[in-house]
C-alpha cells in the first residue's frame, strides 16, 4: 500500500544492499533488473505483493490497438522479469487534460486482492493474480461525489485505500468541478465492507469548507490502546473517526490563519499523506500546484493524544502555553525580516508524505527543496535545493533517503544530521511517483516506463 503500511511512515527498514548507483541510458544499462512500457503518465507509486508489481497508469499507446480512445489502466507485472501480467482498463471523468492521463490511485494489496480508485471515482476489488473485478462500488452514483476536475488541475480517483479488518477506508475525491458545481452533502470520507462493497458509513465533513477536493490518505493509529483512522481534509482539518461507527473522536484545524474570499493568495490545505509514529502526527500543508500556489506554508507535528476541537489557535505558543492545542511543533512561515535577495518563507506548499525515522523527519516542499528536521523539536538540520519541483515523497530505505523530481532526477542522500549527497541519478523523464523497495530491489515509475533496479 502507499507508505508500506497503515501507519503511511515513508521508512522501509527491512531492505538492505540497495544499489546507490544505476543508469537507464540506452546500450548502458547498469543495475537495471528489468524494465516495462507503462501508458501515459504514471503518478501513483508502485506496490509490489504476490510475486507482482502493481502500477497505474494510462493507455497511451495502447497495449491493446484496439482500443483508441484514452483510459486510466491499472497494470500488473511479474516481480521476476517484468513479464506484463494483465491490465484493468477505467473511463475517465470527463476528458482527461492530457491524452497520456493515467490512474492516479496507488492500490493497495491484501488476501489476494488488488483495491484502488478509478479516475470516475469507482472503488474496484479485483484479483490479484488475474485483474479479474470482484465488485465495484460508484461514488458518483450512489453517493452523489463530485470530484475536482478542472482545465488544469486533475484531482479525482486519487485515493489509496485503507484496509482496517473487514473495513476499506476511502477518501472519495469529493470536490469543486471547472464550472464550480459542488456537493457538499456527498461525503469525503467512507468506509466499505472489503469483502462486498456494501457501504458501511459516511461523513460528509468538511462539507462547504473543502477548498478544491479531498486528496489525502486515510491512516490508522492507537491512541491509548484505541484504533483511530485519520483523515486529512481539504479544508485544511484533520479529522479522526471510529473506524466501526464512524463516530468524529476529534479534529484539529491546522490553519493558522483563513484568507477572506476573494484575496491575492490561496489557503493551503492537505493534500499529503498524514504519518502516525506513536502518539504523534506529522502533516505538511499545501495544494495542488496546477490550482494556485500560496506564499507559503507550514509542516506540523501534532499530539493525537489530545480529544475534542484542539484547533490551532497559535503557532508561536509552546505546547506547554497552550494545552488545549495538538500542535507540538510547526516548521515554515515566513522569514522575518523579509530578504531583498532569496526565499520569503521557511517552507512552501508541499503535496509529500513525510519518512519519520530515528528521530528525523524527511520532507520536501513542491517547490524542489528537501529538509531534514528533528522528530521532537522540529529543528532544522538542513536543507537541500533540488533544482527541480517534486511531487513525489521522501523515501527512507538502507541508511538512505530517496527523493524524486519532476527534472527526472533521483538524489539520494544519507541519513543523519549532516546533509550528504550521496548520488543524483538521471532517468529518462520526469519522476512524479515515489520509488518503492521490495525484495533486494527498488522500482522507479518515471512517466511512462518502470524501473526494477538490483545488484543482484
Amino acid at each position: 500500500m502507499f507508505g508500506g503500511g497503515p501507519s503511511r511512515n515513508m521508512v522501509n527498514t527491512f531492505e538492505k544492499n540497495l544499489p546507490a548507483d544505476w543508469s537507464v541510458e540506452e546500450f548502458r544499462h547498469k543495475n537495471i533488473k528489468w524494465q516495462a512500457n507503462l501508458g501515459g503518465q504514471s503518478l501513483g507509486s508502485p506496490v509490489v505483493a504476490d510475486g507482482r508489481v502493481f502500477v497505474g497508469t494510462g493507455n497511451t499507446p495502447p497495449r491493446n490497438p484496439s482500443i483508441k480512445k484514452p483510459r486510466a489502466a491499472l497494470m500488473a507485472f511479474r516481480e521476476e522479469d517484468g513479464k506484463f501480467l494483465w491490465q484493468n482498463l477505467h473511463d475517465f471523468h470527463g476528458e482527461p487534460f492530457h491524452v497520456s492521463d493515467g490512474l492516479l490511485s496507488t492500490p493497495t494489496v491484501e488476501g489476494g486482492r488488488v483495491f484502488y480508485v478509478t479516475p470516475r471515482c469507482d472503488v474496484i476489488c479485483a484479483n490479484t493474480a488475474d485483474g479479474v473485478i470482484l465488485w465495484g462500488y460508484s461514488m458518483m452514483k450512489e453517493l452523489h461525489v463530485v470530484p475536482h476536475y478542472g482545465r488544469m488541475c486533475r484531482n479525482y480517483g486519487n485515493c489509496s485505500p485503507l484496509v482496517v479488518d473487514d473495513l476499506l477506508l476511502v477518501v472519495t475525491a469529493n470536490g469543486i468541478d471547472d464550472d464550480g458545481n459542488a456537493s457538499p452533502k456527498a461525503p469525503s470520507f467512507i468506509a466499505l465492507n472489503k469483502n462486498t462493497g456494501k457501504l458501511i458509513w459516511q461523513s460528509n465533513l468538511p462539507g462547504e469548507n473543502i477548498r478544491e477536493a479531498q486528496s489525502s490518505n486515510a491512516v490508522l493509529a492507537n491512541v491509548n490502546g484505541a484504533r483511530q483512522v485519520i483523515f486529512g481534509g481539504g479544508d485544511g482539518v484533520i479529522y479522526s473517526f471510529d473506524p466501526p461507527t464512524g463516530k468524529l473522536l476529534w479534529k484539529c484545524d491546522c490553519l493558522p490563519k483563513r484568507q477572506k474570499k476573494g484575496a491575492p493568495t490561496v489557503d493551503n490545505y492537505i493534500v499529503a499523506t498524514p504519518v502516525v509514529v506513536g502518539d504523534k502526527l506529522y502533516i505538511g500543508l499545501g495544494t495542488h500546484p496546477e490550482c494556485g500556489r500560496p506564499r507559503g506554508s507550514y509542516f506540523l507535528c501534532l499530539d493525537i493524544t489530545k480529544k475534542g476541537d484542539v484547533s490551532l489557535k497559535s503557532y508561536v505558543a509552546k505546547a506547554a502555553e497552550n494545552k488545549d492545542s495538538a500542535l507540538v511543533w510547526a516548521f515554515g512561515g515566513p522569514v522575518h525580516p523579509q530578504p531583498k535577495k532569496g526565499r520569503s518563507v521557511h517552507f512552501g506548499s508541499t503535496m509529500s508524505t513525510a519518512a519519520v525515522h530515528d528521530g528525523l523527519v524527511y520532507i520536501t516542499e513542491e517547490n524542489g527543496y528537501a529538509y531534514c528536521l528533528d522528530a521532537a523539536t522540529g529543528r532544522r538540520y538542513w536543507e537541500h535545493d533540488l533544482k527541480s519541483s517534486v511531487w513525489s515523497s521522501p523515501y527512507w530505505v538502507d541508511g538512505r533517503v530517496f527523493v524524486c523530481s519532476e527534472d527526472g532526477d533521483v538524489v539520494i542522500l544519507a541519513h543523519g544530521r549532516d546533509l550528504k549527497v550521496l548520488a543524483t541519478i538521471e532517468m529518462d523523464e520526469f519522476v512524479r511517483s515515489t520509488p518503492v523497495a521490495a525484495n533486494g530491489t527498488l522500482y522507479v515509475a518515471t512517466r511512462s516506463k518502470l524501473y526494477a533496479i538490483s545488484s543482484r
